[in-house]
């Protein structure tokens, strides 16, 4: 079965390699990204991210490596192979935070939230509304701060989460082993901020989370 024992020593390096510089913990690298490749972004609004074209590289040519180490069954094998990497990183992160993370390094976000926005008076209130559920792994509680990031594709790049911040800071504790759903309502004084949207929501809500001098970007 076995071809190359070297080509394969060599695809489950490069991969390794190309996991570690892409781990999606403590910082999810897909923020802000407009074009990926498995768990590389290619392009975000600044450009082209050279680092995750030469991840993609990489791990292209850690699949034929693959392939080529096999006598056979190398299509079952590549196939597995991209399943497991994609799963694995996931299960490694819940099971680090289920084990030893605390505060903030065990807090994971379900990408679900939403954020509405609606123009009370013209250019002057704006209300803002938006949910999250965020699920604390540890037993221990964690404390923080929250603060909302724009996802940079709005409207020729108009303010539009981080106007929550307005109302902030929001500071919140997520009691230990608690999945908690965070509902923000507020009335946003906009008559000093410029480059702002008038209404509007988004599902794709970014957000910074603070603790003491650790951060995460989920």
């Amino acid at each position: 079965m076995i071809k190359n024992i070297t080509a394969l020593i060599s695809a489950v390096v490069l991969l390794a390699i190309c996991m570690f510089l892409f781990f999606p913990y403590p910082n999810n690298p897909l923020i802000g990204a407009t074009i990926t490749f498995m768990s590389f972004p290619i392009q975000n609004e600044d450009g082209f991210v050279w680092k995750g074209i030469v991840a993609t590289t990489i791990f292209l040519i850690a699949m034929a490596l693959l392939i080529y180490g096999l006598k056979k069954f190398y299509v079952v094998a590549a196939v597995l192979v991209l399943f497991l990497y994609a799963l694995l990183p996931g299960y490694l992160v819940t099971a680090y935070q289920e084990t030893i993370a605390s505060g903030i390094g065990a807090i994971s976000y379900d990408q679900n939230g939403e954020c509405t926005f609606d123009t009370v008076e013209d250019n002057v209130r704006m209300k803002g509304e938006c949910e999250l559920t965020l699920k604390n792994h540890s037993s221990k509680p964690a404390t923080f701060e929250l603060e909302f990031m724009d996802t940079g594709f709005g409207s020729e790049g108009s303010k539009m989460e981080s106007l929550m911040n307005i109302g902030g800071p929001y500071t919140m504790t997520v009691e230990g082993n608690r999945t908690e759903f965070i509902e923000l309502n507020e009335i946003l004084d906009i008559s000093d901020v410029s480059n702002h949207i008038y209404s509007g929501s988004s599902s794709d809500v970014h957000f910074k989370l603070i603790e003491k001098n650790k951060e995460r970007i989920f």
